[in-house]
């Protein structure tokens, strides 16, 4: 944080979607008025219609939009707000911005400039870490950028070995190099699209563990700066290096691991004199557990931890900001039960995940205990191009494990989505997956047991006429019969999600 103003009377946020839902609605508990930056393409938004005050600061175009530091920070102060909340992705991450907005007389809701410096840049971090005497995945995080010698490390290291770009983030620039053959034009590809995505090239390469868990844990500095860790999430399902299903608390972790885990997490995140919510990831594999990064922001699948502890990690980056939230030693929190969160994306799973874009004709989340709804996007709404195609997000809570794992199959097979295709049916496949519902999947879950498409079920005579149905009220016609029987499959085009 940048500058302590007191009490904010008005919070401009610097994304889009459900984060920016998420923090319109904490703000409203707080008694807090919110300014939307948005783009153009995200006019008429679930977000643009909740927010106080919306301010369209460019074209759809991430870099003429939520990418564009001045754009953002000249809206925030054209609409009154005295700071800004960068959600997840975009700027969140973003020392350069985290700075012009305190140049600005603005507050920066998260950790300082310098902090993200120090923790966010992941070359930067692992030397932190190393002379905190934390464990690190062998590799190479040298300055010599040049491709020979990059190589040469690489051979050092031992096949398979991964590159990743510095001041990366979400798989972003990230390539796995099985051999010497394919090394030279795997790392320039990975510094090209470094360079795209992070405005820097530069890499760093590290021992690829095949047989690792995805474990983290959720860490935050008060206002004060003393930081303590709110547990831990396994996020062991990736596709692509991008989580899919998050779960908190881990199932892999005895009492004793936990322990030391949270404690390296809270030494590297004091050592950068973290303040707000971060998170400090690893690799598990054999009983050890390695530094993976840092992530100077709020989570996409915080809400896990939420639900298992019973905080609003929002509204105390908020009141942190603002000087005011300080940690209570007397408050011992233990996780109660067990979250699970699947992210809903827009895509085709009959067909490898390809995007999938248009109108939502109608869209419905069913209520009940336990369940969780972060979405961005109401029926009527539009699904466009331009930006990452998640469109909600999943949470559910039980008493233990197996029973968070069927009531999330249960709501989602309830949960309805007309208009796009989603990944809900390959969900559903996943949860239901034997090494799923026993703990022991790995980081390699999804290449091993789903590296093709689902198969696509048949529709019984009822399912294709409520779906013909549902098609014809969507596009405001009558013609639900001739689609019906015209088409073997009215899928696809309108899904629903089961």
């Amino acid at each position: 944080m940048t500058k302590m103003p007191g009490k904010f009377s008005r919070i401009a946020i610097a994304n889009r979607g459900e984060v920016a839902v998420r923090i319109i609605k904490a703000c409203e508990e707080l008694g807090i008025e919110t300014v939307l930056l948005h783009s153009e393409a995200d006019i008429n938004s679930r977000a643009y219609r909740m927010a106080t005050k919306t301010i369209c600061i460019g074209p759809a175009a991430t870099a003429e939009s939520y990418l564009n530091i001045e754009a953002n920070i000249n809206g925030a102060l054209a609409g009154g707000a005295q700071a800004i909340h960068p959600g997840f992705g975009f700027l969140s991450e973003n020392a350069d911005f985290a700075e012009a907005v305190g140049k600005a007389g603005l507050t920066f809701i998260g950790p300082s400039a310098e902090s993200i410096r120090s923790l966010g840049d992941k070359v930067h971090c692992k030397e932190l870490a190393k002379k905190a005497g934390l464990p690190l995945v062998p590799g190479y995080q040298g300055e010599n950028q040049q491709v020979p010698n990059l190589i040469t490390e690489a051979e050092r290291i031992g096949y398979p070995v991964i590159v990743k770009a510095a001041a990366g983030g979400g798989g972003r620039g990230m390539k796995l190099i099985k051999s010497s053959a394919e090394a030279a034009e795997l790392i320039e590809s990975a510094q090209r699209e470094a360079q795209s995505a992070f405005g820097s090239p530069k890499v760093f390469l590290e021992k690829y563990l095949d047989r690792a868990k995805h474990i983290e844990f959720q860490i935050f500095g008060d206002a004060t700066g003393n930081v303590v860790h709110f547990f831990d999430r396994e996020c062991s399902v990736q596709r692509r290096h991008q989580k899919i299903i998050e779960e908190a608390t881990s199932p892999s972790l005895t009492e004793e691991l936990r322990r030391r885990m949270g404690e390296a997490a809270c030494a590297i995140a004091t050592l950068g004199k973290y303040k707000g919510a971060g998170t400090v990831e690893f690799l598990l594999q054999d009983g050890e557990f390695y530094l993976l990064e840092v992530n100077t922001r709020l989570q996409v699948e915080h809400p896990v931890t939420e639900e298992v502890l019973g905080v609003d990690l929002v509204k105390m980056q908020i009141l942190t900001a603002q000087g005011e939230y300080i940690h209570d030693p007397k408050m011992i929190r233990v996780p109660r039960g067990h979250s699970i969160e699947c992210r809903i994306y827009a895509e085709n799973p009959f067909l490898g995940g390809v995007p999938s874009t248009g109108l939502l004709g109608h869209v419905e989340w069913p209520e009940g205990p336990g369940r969780r709804y972060e979405y961005g996007f109401d029926s009527g709404d539009t699904i466009t191009p331009y930006y990452d195609p998640m469109i909600a997000k999943v949470i559910v809570w039980d008493e233990s494990r197996p029973r968070a794992i069927q009531k999330m199959i249960h709501v989602l097979k309830d949960s309805v989505v007309f208009g796009v295709h989603t990944n809900i049916p390959y969900l559903i496949e996943i949860l239901s997956h034997k090494e799923f519902v026993m703990g022991t999947m790995t980081t390699r879950f999804i290449e091993t047991y789903f590296a093709d498409p689902i198969k696509e079920p048949e529709l019984t005579d009822t399912e294709k006429k409520i779906a013909a149905a549902a098609l014809a009220q969507a596009r405001g016609t009558q013609q639900a019969s001739v689609t019906a029987s015209a088409s073997a499959s009215p899928w696809m085009t309108y899904w629903r999600g089961i």
